[in-house]
């Protein structure tokens, strides 16, 4: 078998490549050039980009054997999530790789702020000697707010205290007990702008958080006050940033991304109020190597058929080595559940009993949900896309876990309902030493056998000389029966067979088995090999 491709789209240190190891082929490509993007896309596992490469709907269409796209840094603004997940393509990132990087950056930015170090190097740089012009100001004792007290805002918290600063901060989703533990007084965004000598802010950017600070917060902050932004471009207006420094609403500002990088006009980059930095948050040598091996081992992670703990468009995280046998059994067990359902599916049950209800088992819901819609769609199902199929198609789902299981120490159980009210339900269990994956029960009858490659289930009236009926007609066409396990509802007279065969069983065999026994229900499955 070929080893998988992964693709490396943009110059990354030499310890990524090192920490994908030897089992993949990696291939260089300049991603900013579409068609040569396109071409080594035909080919590709994966792909590890850092902000140039458009990873968008197009690219990936040309990607038909893509599992995972691996950005090497934090913001995701040159990948379609959306388009990759209805792929059913994982995107990761490296969420923690440059956190201190851009702490550090907002410090030193803060302290260029507060001493004019860019202008007073210009002007010694041009030959003139101008101590007096480039007077500043302390931080000991100033305030500085923070707006959102993520991982990047309580380092910064962390780094200015030393400073004696009064830290006061705007977050939302931050509870007073852990402002307290970060010497931070939790305020409103109106007491933060009136207060702060120097405004950091450090959100994600999304449509609530776009313009934030704007117009109005500019000219309710003091006119000796400083802003910076070394998060995302247009946290802050810049428009109304150019206005308020015109007008000298504020004293200043400091800043490392844009709207439009690089800026498309030097309305602010020109202004001699102002410092800026062109994206630099992530620009040392110890970020761009953590991030680089971080994706590195999503990568491999991914393409072993694993969760990825940084990915940002499927649920799971790291898998507990308990739960992990459980994955292929509940995907197969998936598998069997779509086979039995003769019809479109309303809703779905999955159900962890024992032991393993202690652990993290969202991998199982997942999972089950794989192994259901690969039999149900055509296109390429993944963990990243089952979730989304199953809300398509407007099945309900639900997940539960007990610690409780009958007769064995882990029971995994799958149970619908389809369209048309019919009830469909199959258990497994892993047995052994060995792990043997079980099928231990199916529509409330009670078996147990291995889960075999080629599986026939079928219901009947519970009479005498069944099983020679059936048995000989699969003899006689050639069908050889690997295992056979019987199971009898007296209260209702019906009987229940699952057959392992060796091979797959044609459709006129599959009728006419079903015409002699008067069959009630019956489903050929046929699992697929994970």
């Amino acid at each position: 078998m070929p080893a998988p491709v992964v693709l490396i789209a943009e110059q990354l240190s030499p310890a990524t490549i090192a920490a994908l190891g030897p089992d993949f082929e990696v291939v260089n490509v300049d991603g900013t050039d579409r068609d040569a993007l396109r071409s080594a896309l035909q080919g590709a596992d994966a792909v590890l980009v850092r902000s140039a490469t458009q990873i968008d709907a197009e690219a990936l269409s040309w990607a038909p054997r893509l599992k995972i796209v691996a950005r090497a840094g934090v913001g995701l603004d040159n990948v379609d999530i959306k388009a990759a997940t209805q792929a059913g393509v994982m995107v990761v990132n490296a969420p923690t790789s440059n956190i201190i990087s851009a702490a550090e950056l907002t410090v030193a930015h803060i302290l260029g702020l507060a001493r004019h170090l860019p202008r007073a190097h210009a002007s010694l740089s041009a030959g003139d000697w101008k101590r007096s012009s480039f007077t500043g100001i302390e931080l000991y004792e100033k305030t500085v707010g923070i707006i959102g007290l993520g991982r990047i805002g309580a380092l910064v918290a962390e780094r200015l205290r030393g400073f004696g600063v009064e830290l006061i901060a705007f977050d939302p989703y931050v509870t007073a007990a852990r402002a307290q533990q970060l010497g931070v007084q939790l305020v409103s965004l109106e007491e933060l702008v009136a207060q702060a000598d120097f405004l950091t802010i450090h959100m994600p950017r999304t449509p609530e958080t776009l313009g934030m600070i704007g117009a109005e917060q500019l000219r309710a902050m003091k006119s000796t006050a400083y802003v910076v932004n070394v998060a995302r471009g247009g946290l802050i207006d810049e428009a109304a940033l150019a206005e308020a420094l015109a007008a000298g609403e504020i004293a200043g500002a400091a800043l490392d991304v844009f709207v439009q990088e690089p800026p498309a006009d030097t309305s602010l980059t020109g202004l001699p109020t102002v410092n800026v930095t062109p994206h630099l948050g992530a620009s040392t040598e110890e970020a761009q190597e953590k991030a680089g091996v971080s994706v590195a081992k999503s990568v491999r992670l991914a393409l072993a058929g694993d969760l990825v703990p940084d990915a940002v468009n499927v649920a799971g995280g790291v898998i507990d080595e308990y739960v992990r046998p459980g994955l292929p059994l509940t995907e197969k067990l998936g598998q069997v559940f779509a086979g039995l359902s003769n019809g479109a599916i309303a809703s779905l049950d999955i159900e962890v009993h024992g032991e393993l209800a202690e652990r993290n088992v969202e991998a199982l819901r997942l999972a089950a949900l794989k192994g259901v819609f690969s039999k149900v769609v055509s296109d390429p199902v993944s963990y990243v896309n089952a979730p989304l199929l199953a809300e398509q198609r407007n099945v309900e789902v639900r997940f539960t876990t007990d610690t409780v299981a009958e007769s064995y120490r882990n029971v995994i159980t799958l149970r619908g309902a389809l369209t048309d009210g019919t009830q469909v339900s199959v258990s497994g269990t892993l047995t052994g030493p060995k792990q043997i994956e079980k099928i231990v029960e199916v529509n409330g009858y009670e078996v147990e056998l291995p889960i075999p490659e080629h599986l026939i289930v079928f219901s009947y009236t519970d009479r005498p000389g069944i099983v020679a009926s059936y048995g000989k007609l699969l003899g006689d066409a050639g069908v050889n029966i690997a295992g056979l396990q019987i199971a009898r509802d007296e209260k209702k007279g019906t009987a229940l067979s699952v057959l392992s065969v060796d091979g797959p069983v044609a459709d006129d065999i599959i009728n006419a088995l079903g015409e002699a026994i008067g069959a009630e229900g019956l489903s050929r499955i046929e699992i697929d090999a994970l």
